[in-house]
């Protein structure tokens, strides 16, 4: 690669970076005074076949729409170009001159709670906007943070791990190959090592950062890591640092090992963070007046803030979102057991919650083989959620049957606002149709994937009140992920 000209006018210097997505390299723009550098990030498929390149044209697609919209920040690198060349993409960035927070967090000497204190805030200010913009950086650390060499401000690179929170791409066979495996050991919660990031999972590890500063101690597993509670999971360090109570209950709150007990955004820290006293955020410069009495200038009002307790559906209804682009308010749900269930007649098999019923009845007429029914929430449910799954005869493209179930649905159930988008279900390629129908004085809402297998069709559907929608999605998508064919 070296020496190699990339999107007609970007020749590359030398390699300065490697990672699970490609090769970074830094380069120098051709057609500018001067030829300033730049950095050039390439993302190589891992194979040449045609499904393959076609989620990874549309993963770089994505990719570059979202720095395209972050890099509108002045601490966010700047994107330049985005081309493909020889079947392998290639994505132009502004080069940043400085250092990164290896030299300040990992530096001879443990930082006091007030140099914490302004290096959170500065971070934060910079990922409040990329939150704004419902966008997750997934690998958050001190070489991904740089301090600009000509005014000393933070900057947030290698976005090539971004993922916005509303897409997810799979190959073939059902593999999320490139969503897995973001991050680096010790500063990736577990939800995130599950493949099922929140906003929240980059405050995880902006607190892991802050322990660090603190304590001197590193986070990375295969260097020992941080301590943590053999019960609960909770990372033990506030013996090793010199930290008041508010600032520690501050950053156990972002490093919870439950996400939905974390803050849920950049801008709920900021909030968070207003109550310490004395104020040590950047802007804070202690000034000698004309009267030679001391004036404090007040740190800059944060972003504005974004939703508490945001939850982005994922998985199955992800895939919709891409084109819908629905925000959904996340209600947390009991945490429960789920129970295996098996029907080998029809060679099925799903998880389903151990609190939901399996009434004795189904719908054979229309292919139903189980239903799971959520239990009654009031006395005043006079609708509960249901998950069915269904298998019909069927010999035929995937889109044929989807043509078919749409037109079936249309003529049966009149439904609104039908969306279709592809999808895998039980590691076999899907689709996914997300609709409304009336029933009654009710609208319910429907999300229905779907997959083929020799000459059946297997189809589960997720039914609830609109309104109660969002309650039970997460439940239902955990079933459709744990559902298997035999």
């Amino acid at each position: 690669m070296l020496g190699q000209t990339i999107c007609g006018r970007y020749r590359i210097i030398r390699q300065i970076g490697k990672g699970g997505f490609g090769v970074t390299f830094l380069a120098e723009d051709t057609q500018r005074p001067g030829n300033p550098q730049c950095v050039v990030k390439q993302l190589k498929p891992q194979s040449d076949d045609s499904y393959t390149l076609h989620y990874a044209k549309r993963f770089f697609d994505q990719e570059a729409e979202i720095l395209e919209i972050l890099g509108n920040h002045d601490q966010i690198p700047r994107l330049l170009a985005h081309c493909e060349q020889n079947q392998e993409f290639y994505i132009v960035q502004e080069y940043i001159k400085g250092q990164d927070l290896n030299q300040e967090v990992f530096s001879k000497r443990q930082l006091s709670e007030a140099e914490v204190i302004k290096l959170l805030r500065e971070i934060l200010e910079v990922l409040a906007f990329v939150h704004q913009k419902r966008v997750i950086h997934r690998d958050l650390k001190p070489s991904n943070i740089m301090r600009r060499e000509s005014d000393g401000k933070i900057v947030l690179i290698d976005f090539g791990a971004v993922k916005q929170v509303t897409t997810q791409i799979a190959n073939a066979q059902g593999q999320t190959q490139f969503t897995v495996a973001i991050g680096t050991p010790g500063y990736v919660p577990s939800e995130q090592a599950n493949g099922q990031p929140t906003l929240s999972s980059d405050i995880y590890a902006v607190g892991v950062i802050c322990i660090q500063a603190l304590t001197g101690m590193n986070p990375d597993p295969r260097r020992r890591g941080f301590p943590t509670d053999s019960k609960t999971g909770e990372i033990i360090w506030q013996n090793q640092a010199q930290v008041s109570p508010k600032l520690a209950n501050i950053i156990d709150k972002m490093i919870r090992y439950d996400y939905r007990q974390r803050y849920q955004s950049a801008d709920e820290v900021l909030q968070a963070l207003k109550t310490l006293l004395p104020d040590t955020s950047v802007s804070n410069q202690t000034q000698k007046q004309p009267d030679n009495k001391v004036s404090t200038t007040k740190p800059p009002t944060p972003p504005p803030g974004v939703p508490k307790k945001i939850f982005i559906v994922s998985g199955i209804a992800a895939v919709l979102a891409t084109s819908v682009a629905t925000i959904y308010i996340f209600k947390p749900p009991t945490p429960e057991s789920f129970l295996p269930y098996e029907d080998p007649n029809f060679g099925i098999k799903i998880k389903y919650p151990q609190s939901w019923k399996i009434p004795d009845f189904t719908n054979p007429i229309a292919g139903e083989v189980a239903t799971f029914v959520s239990p009654k929430q009031s006395d005043t449910d006079n609708f509960q959620e249901k998950v069915i799954i269904s298998v019909e005869d069927f010999s035929g493209t995937l889109e044929e049957f989807s043509n078919e179930l749409m037109k079936e649905n249309n003529n049966l159930l009149k439904v609104n606002q039908i969306k279709s988008s592809d999808s895998f279900l039980a590691k076999r390629r899907g689709k996914v149709l997300l609709f409304t129908v009336k029933h009654g004085e009710k609208t319910l809402q429907n999300l229905q994937v779907f997959t083929l297998k020799g000459d059946k069709a297997y189809v589960i559907t997720y039914t609830a009140e609109k309104n109660n929608y969002d309650e039970f999605i997460e439940t239902a998508e955990t079933m459709m992920k744990s559902f298997e064919i035999q």
